[in-house]
């Protein structure tokens, strides 16, 4: 059986392109996701603390799943991951890093800090299509999340 919750994603990337590309991209694989963005770790890591994606217009606080760069202003993902994994409200939100670094060190570091996953951001259209239902498919179907 299909749940038939709309899930919710929360991204934080400075590349507005790069979230665009996401939302379209959840909108064409007609996947049931809402996508949520904040521009750093700092936005993201606010939002988290002081009433979650309501104040972003969603009708649950807590999202689904993070989706984290790892290059940006203000607060990096890499100390973005570090605090969201040491605070005992936000730690269970699964995390996944979506960055343009393939670096050993960036991948490693990530999951040492607690990344549930690290993917490589695609390169093409079809590719963020690609993304778009695995991420459904995996994280939404398949998996079971936390409640909170």
């Amino acid at each position: 059986m299909i749940n038939a919750k709309t899930f919710s994603i929360l991204m934080a990337d400075d590349d507005p392109e790069d979230c665009l590309l996401l939302r379209d991209a959840v909108s064409g694989a007609d996947v049931p996701v809402s996508v949520f963005t904040v521009s750093d770790g700092e936005a993201l890591l606010e939002c988290l603390t002081s009433g979650g994606l309501v104040s972003l217009g969603a009708a649950s606080a807590r999202p689904d799943l993070i989706l984290l760069d790892l290059n940006m202003p203000r607060r990096d993902g890499r100390e973005t991951l570090r605090a969201l994994k040491s605070d005992r409200h936000l730690q269970t939100i699964p995390v996944v890093v979506l960055t343009t670094s393939t670096a050993a060190v960036d991948i490693d570091y990530s999951y040492e800090l607690g990344a549930n996953s690290y993917i490589t951001k695609p390169s093409t259209f079809q590719d963020w299509l690609a993304l778009a239902r695995t991420v459904n498919d995996y994280w939404f179907r398949l998996v079971e999340l936390p409640t909170g």
